[in-house]
């Protein structure tokens, strides 16, 4: 099917340009929040909040023009108590882990084995999820708040514009005294070495993309799930049966410019979902992979203390259950669901915070202590 090709190679395009430029800058959302709390270093923070809004900005610049297919995007849903939950449960596991469900594609691509352990964590936890799922997925609805809104603007009943304009007046006075200060540069010894900024220019542009021609923002997460499905599948196909998450089909939309019915979840099948993510998965391991070898930094390195990689293994699985719970991961919801106001975004934010600040403590009080 033609349409299917197309999202399919757009995505899988998306994913290598995004691999290659978060391991060229090694751009990675958790050393974002780690660095903070351990070096009271608000560099990458920076970065972070010049991604936000420029996201915002190309974002809601779409939506004026009728470029985006949605709006809010499917799958971002409405904010609940598992949202704070599963949002610091995030920001402590992703510490542990060494990477974000991103950083850890994209370490790996470059030959970081201890990156692969915390994948392996990411599948087995994502088909955890599935035993607790039922329990969850009544809790989530229990907790819901103003149900069916989805944005602080339709929850405030106002347009995007009026928050967004006071938030860009005051970005751009900041970005500016920040390269006033020399606050953008970052001393590398790297060869090609891509300063973050302009990695985080990049990742809303190629975000932007990815909403306009798939209609939604990266996100990956579900396809971990599906992984863990199909092993699932092979080992235990009658229990799998059994799993009411593996039954559902949360992603049932029409993208309209392709006239394509997305329809998907977590099964083991190619659905939209497999098409849609499962190229950017690829894309960002190929992508990161690439820029290792052209500039001659490839290799498998897997020295590492046995407590890291008990630490990336129990991250991993504690991660993946936790974007499902949220649901949703930083990705997800840092350079998405924040750009446009999402209830669940912004909470998930709030959540993060104090669990990476955690989860820094038990890195160097259990993990790297000696």
């Amino acid at each position: 099917m033609l349409s299917v090709f197309i999202i399919a190679s757009a995505c899988l395009i998306l994913g290598l340009f995004s691999g290659f430029l978060m391991h060229r800058s090694d751009f990675c959302l958790v050393a974002t929040f780690r660095d903070l709390f351990l070096f009271r270093s608000w560099f990458l923070i920076r970065v972070l909040v010049l991604l936000i809004v420029t996201s915002m900005v190309l974002f809601e610049v779409a939506h004026l023009l009728g470029l985006l297919p949605f709006y809010p995007f499917p799958l971002l849903g409405s904010l609940s108590a598992a949202t704070f939950i599963g949002g610091f449960i995030f920001g402590v596991s992703m510490v542990l882990a060494g990477g974000c469900v991103v950083g850890t594609l994209y370490k790996m691509g470059a030959g970081s084995i201890l990156s692969m352990v915390a994948f392996i964590g990411l599948i087995f936890g994502s088909g955890l999820y599935a035993e607790i799922h039922p329990f969850w997925s009544t809790f989530i609805k229990k907790t819901t708040f103003f149900p069916g809104i989805i944005t602080l603007p339709n929850l405030l009943q106002i347009a995007p514009g009026w928050l967004i304009l006071p938030i860009v007046g005051l970005s751009l006075w900041l970005f500016r005294r920040w390269q006033r200060q020399n606050l953008w540069q970052r001393t590398a010894y790297a060869n090609n070495y891509l300063q973050p900024w302009k990695a985080a220019l990049g990742l809303a542009i190629i975000n932007l993309f990815s909403y306009i021609i798939a209609g939604m923002p990266l996100g990956i997460t579900t396809t971990y799930a599906k992984l863990a499905a199909y092993v699932e599948h092979f080992f235990w196909s009658q229990h799998l049966g059994s799993l009411s998450y593996f039954q559902a089909v949360p992603l049932n939309a029409t993208l309209p410019w392709l006239g394509l019915h997305l329809q998907g979840g977590a099964a083991p099948r190619i659905d939209s979902i497999a098409y849609i993510q499962g190229p950017v998965i690829i894309g960002i391991i190929l992508g990161s992979s690439l820029s290792a070898i052209l500039n001659g930094e490839f290799r498998i390195y897997w020295r590492a203390p046995r407590r890291q990689y008990a630490s990336a293994l129990i991250g991993g699985i504690i991660m993946a259950l936790a974007s499902r719970m949220t649901p949703g991961c930083n990705v997800w919801h840092l350079m998405g669901g924040l750009p446009i106001f999402g209830l669940q975004s912004i909470a998930f934010l709030a959540a993060l915070l104090p669990g990476a600040w955690l989860g820094s403590r038990l890195l160097t009080t259990i993990v790297m202590d000696s």
